[in-house]
């Protein structure tokens, strides 16, 4: 039975539509499977129960009337708890919205109901999505699917950590310096930031209204294909082609790569596993060509700039009546970004766009269709191994994705292998504005040779274990507590 929470979303589908499962039965199982692991992974603040089954009795009576949404029909999907849903505390990670209650559905939350997708809970992640690592100081860290006591990324680590454990069937996150693809990259699954505007941020709580992006965590390129549909801004629709073209060959595709900054101070390991997925692209028939890109470290400055001074802008009410009830590293960054000077972001804002015209002339210039990249570099930490003063800078240190959101291109990341750790790593495709469908279909012929959901199943092994050590261990607890019932 577990098998089935690994299956991708067209599979499901399938299932439901030939009445081999139903839409209420599958969606109560996945509310069995949230309270059995996650205990052990915190992949979510909040779980929606009657809201998940109430919606499952529609989308079922639907169904059997012979009305059917779409391949979202009846699919349990996680959103991000920075996205607002009606009714429902929406956190975003911090207790500074501890009780804020939603008056409407964020228009991707809406756009999902729409495409008959169950919102099944929202998911944990780094206090107002500023930082590398989900580790909540407020609502506890998500562990890491393949070791628990590795991080998992962030700051979307707890839509990535439920979707590499089963615990639904994609979810949504955010994207401002890699927040969508560094997590699903560390927890092993396919993380899209499609072209910025293409997805709108409304009721969405802003990190930087300049870089910030939405898109969706899944375990197939197919799946991020299939929200991405459902996701998008109606406006948008005509300016980005999402046709699945079942590629059997790469011939005719130039693919660059840039050894600075993207290829430096890498594991050893995980450069022998990307440079392995790169050759296999070569194999596949693309053309694979060497980039030089000047200006990469000014324009990550920008991108710094640009970040924390929005960032501020935004949190400047709250933070200046509340600031004791931030974390300690967002006040660290909060406090950075109060100091920015009004030039230092104009020119900042310039930089961007000098260098987005820039890539797209190296793109031209040299005939290249997209960017390969890492997405990920080191292995994750160890969770608690790092100072809030140090954090600032995660996720410039853990993988090479804040390049894509300066850029506003559309980026994704596809897992490609293992570290000596066991652990995942991804790599990176960045694309032209609007070639977002490109991506998934060269993302999704590279994943045919991986069978990488096979991967995915063999850890539930160890979840499991993990899950039955819980389990004991509160025992234990429960049986102490009941002997000794003053113990402190």
């Amino acid at each position: 039975m577990s098998q089935l929470f690994f299956k991708d979303i067209q599979s499901v589908g399938k299932l439901i539509r030939k009445k081999e499962i139903s839409i209420v039965e599958l969606t109560e199982q996945m509310l069995e499977r949230i309270s059995s692991i996650d205990p052990v992974l915190n992949a979510y603040i909040t779980i929606l129960p009657d809201e998940a089954k109430k919606q499952a009795q529609l989308l079922e009576k639907e169904l059997l009337d012979g009305n059917d949404r779409g391949p979202l029909h009846g699919i349990p999907i996680a959103i991000k708890d920075i996205f607002e849903t009606k009714g429902s505390i929406t956190t975003s990670g911090s207790k500074v919205f501890a009780d804020y209650i939603s008056k409407n559905d964020a228009e991707i939350v809406s756009k999902l109901k729409e495409a008959g997708a169950i919102i099944i809970g929202k998911t944990n992640l780094h206090e107002f999505a500023m930082g590398a690592t989900t580790e909540n100081p407020h609502y506890g860290p998500t562990r890491n699917p393949w070791n628990i006591n590795k991080i998992p990324g962030g700051s979307s680590g707890g839509s990535a950590a439920a979707v590499a454990s089963g615990l639904a069937f994609g979810a949504v996150g955010t994207d401002t310096g890699g927040s969508i693809r560094l997590p699903s990259a560390i927890c092993g699954i396919v993380g899209l930031k499609p072209t910025y505007d293409l997805v709108s941020t409304k009721g969405c709580t802003p990190l930087s209204w300049s870089l910030d992006h939405i898109g969706p965590m899944t375990r197939t390129v197919n799946d991020s294909r299939i929200m991405l549909r459902a996701m998008m801004d109606s406006g948008q629709l005509s300016k980005v082609d999402l046709e699945v073209l079942d590629l059997e060959t790469l011939k005719g595709i130039r693919i660059g790569y840039c050894k600075t900054y993207f290829f430096e101070n890498m594991d050893e390991d995980m450069e022998t596993v990307i440079y392995r997925a790169l050759d296999k692209l070569r194999k596949f028939g693309a053309e694979i060509v060497e980039m030089n890109i000047p200006g990469i470290e000014e324009a990550l400055n920008a991108q710094r700039i640009i970040s924390k001074s929005e960032a501020y802008t935004f949190h400047e009410p709250y933070f200046s009546e509340k600031g004791e009830l931030y974390g300690k590293d967002v006040q660290i960054r909060l406090n950075a970004g109060r100091e920015v000077l009004a030039s230092q972001y104009i020119r900042a804002k310039r930089i961007q766009k000098t260098f987005s015209n820039q890539m797209l002339n190296i793109f031209s210039e040299k005939n290249c269709h997209v960017l390969f990249t890492p997405t990920n570099t080191i292995a994750p930490y160890d969770i608690g191994s790092i100072s809030p003063l140090e954090t600032m800078n995660n996720i410039f240190r853990l993988g090479r994705t804040p390049i894509g959101n300066l850029l506003g291109f559309p980026a994704i990341t596809v897992p490609c292998g293992f570290n000596s750790e066991k652990l995942p790593v991804g790599f990176q495709l960045i694309g032209r504005p609007y070639d977002d469908g490109l991506l998934l279909n060269i993302g999704e012929m590279y994943e045919k040779e991986e069978n990488w959901i096979s991967h995915l199943e063999k850890n539930e092994a160890y979840l499991f274990e993990q899950t039955q050590r819980s389990h004991k261990i509160v025992g234990l607890d429960q049986a102490l507590t009941s002997i000794l019932p003053n113990t402190p």
